[in-house]
């Protein structure tokens, strides 16, 4: 799977079920592995005016991938 295919999918906290965005980057380690996915709220204006901080989802807090959503556990 690329991570052009993630970036179309929304994540989703499992615990509350809250939305947390759209993932639009990846931190990668010097041997090619991901350390972690950087996710951001997908509206720019609510971003803009209500300051969200980005948030850094660990590959081992993806809980499921799914055809739409990726759930993670934070």
């Amino acid at each position: 799977m690329r991570l052009s295919d993630l970036q179309l999918k929304m994540v989703v906290n499992v615990n509350d079920g809250k939305h947390l965005g759209v993932i639009v980057d990846a931190e990668l380690n010097s041997e090619g592995n991901i350390i972690y996915f950087l996710v951001m709220n997908k509206h720019f204006f609510r971003r803009f005016f209500k300051n969200e901080p980005e948030i850094n989802v660990k590959f081992s807090q993806i809980t499921k991938i799914g055809e739409d959503v990726i759930l993670v556990d934070l």
